[in-house]
């Protein structure tokens, strides 16, 4: 596969179209309430130069839902419903890649656990929790799978045995890291990214939603995909953000990044079109 531009942050970009995701479902709560503003923000990501589109899928999961309320079967078709939004947005742009996004545990558990791999699962367990969504969206016609935000080596180790049972599934997997060299749960990213060494279908390793400070590292480690957050920090006391990275110098990063072996390139949290629009500036045209 050639080296792709990815999208940005999603729910940053839906909060600017003026979405409250101050929820535990976090931006699938839009897959109830206002499903057409997540088709116009991949729109507005592949118009700023994206050549893919991240499901909103990340939050969406079958208990998450009916714990809210749902039955499985509505739960079911919502996770269908944010591949479906993306397409129709690929459709309308007129070229481009949707990949469904299977987010952590941790994000079911909504209590940051993606950020540390402290779950109240085994591998096994894991294995189990992510089956019928991981099958879902495998099936839902999305181009790849984007398993994103893992924190920790079982989980990986529960990924890698659901993509052995899905051979048809493309997909890339990303770590959330805690420096150059680690993922979340302190085991080495080299240890992490070997799990899916023997898995022809998937397409990169890498990393998102961590320092873009940390990033030159895990490329060194071999990280081949990489859409950091924005390197902002979270000012718990006052509420706030601070140290906003622009998006021309995300775009001369995403650039160095390109330089020293990244082959896909994007965003995550608080990364906008702005930034995306910086990464298809500094790394060229996409192929329409």
């Amino acid at each position: 596969m050639s080296s792709l531009v990815l999208d940005g942050g999603l729910a940053t970009h839906l909060e600017a179209l003026g979405c409250d995701l101050s929820d535990e479902l976090w931006s699938a709560k839009l897959l109830v309430e206002d499903p057409g503003v997540i088709r116009q923000a991949h729109h507005d990501y592949f118009a700023a130069g994206a050549d893919v589109a991240t499901t909103a899928s990340y939050q969406a999961s079958i208990p998450g839902f009916v714990r809210r309320g749902l039955t499985p079967g509505e739960a079911r078709d919502l996770i269908q419903l944010s591949v479906t939004l993306a397409r129709q947005a690929r459709d309308a742009a007129g070229h481009g890649l949707v990949a469904a996004s299977v987010g952590p545990y941790g994000a079911y558990l909504a209590n940051g656990a993606e950020y540390t791999g402290d779950y109240d699962l085994d591998e096994d367990g894991l294995v189990d929790w992510h089956r019928d969504r991981f099958e879902l969206l495998a099936s839902a016609g999305a181009d790849l799978l984007a398993c994103e935000t893992i924190p920790s080596l079982d989980e990986a180790r529960a990924l890698a045995t659901l993509l052995r049972e899905t051979p048809s599934a493309r997909a890339w997997v990303t770590f959330s890291c805690r420096d150059g060299e680690h993922v979340s749960d302190g085991t080495p990213f080299k240890e992490c990214a070997a799990v899916f060494a023997d898995l022809p279908q998937v397409i990169a390793v890498g990393v998102n939603c961590t320092a873009p400070t940390f990033v030159p590292g895990l490329i060194g480690n071999g990280a081949t995909i990489v859409y950091p957050n924005s390197g902002e920090t979270w000012d718990a006391a006052n509420q706030r953000w601070l140290g906003l990275t622009d998006p021309v110098e995300y775009g001369e990063a995403a650039a160095r990044w390109r330089a020293m072996g990244a082959e896909h390139i994007g965003g995550c949290c608080r990364t906008t079109p702005d930034h995306i629009r910086e990464i298809r500036s500094h790394l060229g045209e996409n192929p329409k």
